[in-house]
């Protein structure tokens, strides 16, 4: 299945919630699921609302998690086995796993306006972890392991903007953040609370575990 590259913002309004996929635009006035509030589509404001229980409930979750993380199916089911074959609660584990992606922990790091922009930085080897260069987007960093922009793409337009935004935001518990440096290190493993993202992960482990 090809990685979708349409308008995100329509995204967002089909699951009628912000999966902040659109960076600063997300957390303004022209967010699309502020001024409409209803599906995308022609019909989308006059059509009738179906309430989505059991599996359509559940398969939108997964569908919200995916979207939100920018991973495809296979990427997506491997965590989920990954996460079930390990001790612990497997819906956390699974976030686990999807918050410790290298671009994820970029934008965490206030290196991009989005996850999809971070995802581009990674992979156009503008990072690098514990001083070598890694351009694999899906590469899973772990506690103790250092991301920085390396020396000679720091001077770039969308870093600046990037670090300009992350400033306003909430600092991240998991990670020690410098963004003078452009650099931050993974001081532990990020928990369910760490996660403030419109998912419900139960639903994901009910519906991959039927």
């Amino acid at each position: 299945m090809a990685r979708y590259t349409g308008p995100v913002c329509r995204l967002c309004r089909r699951d009628g919630t912000k999966l902040f996929l659109k960076g600063a635009k997300c957390f303004s006035e022209k967010c699309p699921v502020e001024k409409r509030n209803f599906p995308p589509g022609q019909h989308g404001q006059s059509k009738k609302v179906k309430k989505v229980v059991g599996y359509g409930l559940q398969l939108r979750e997964k569908q919200k998690a995916k979207r939100i993380y920018f991973t495809l199916e296979t990427q997506f089911r491997a965590y989920y086995q990954k996460a079930s074959n390990r001790t612990g609660v497997t819906g956390e584990l699974l976030l686990q796993q999807l918050e410790t992606r290298l671009d994820n922990v970029a934008y965490r790091l206030g290196f991009a306006l989005s996850r999809r922009q971070s995802r581009q930085i990674v992979r156009h080897g503008h990072v690098t972890v514990n001083g070598r260069k890694v351009n694999i987007p899906s590469y899973q960093v772990k506690v103790g392991d250092e991301i920085a922009i390396r020396e000679g793409s720091k001077a770039l337009v969308v870093l600046e903007e990037a670090k300009n935004f992350a400033a306003g935001q909430s600092s991240v518990q998991w990670l020690d953040i410098n963004r003078d440096n452009l650099s931050g290190k993974v001081i532990a493993l990020p928990k369910r609370e760490d996660v403030n993202l419109p998912v419900n992960e139960q639903l994901i482990v009910e519906l991959y575990s039927k």
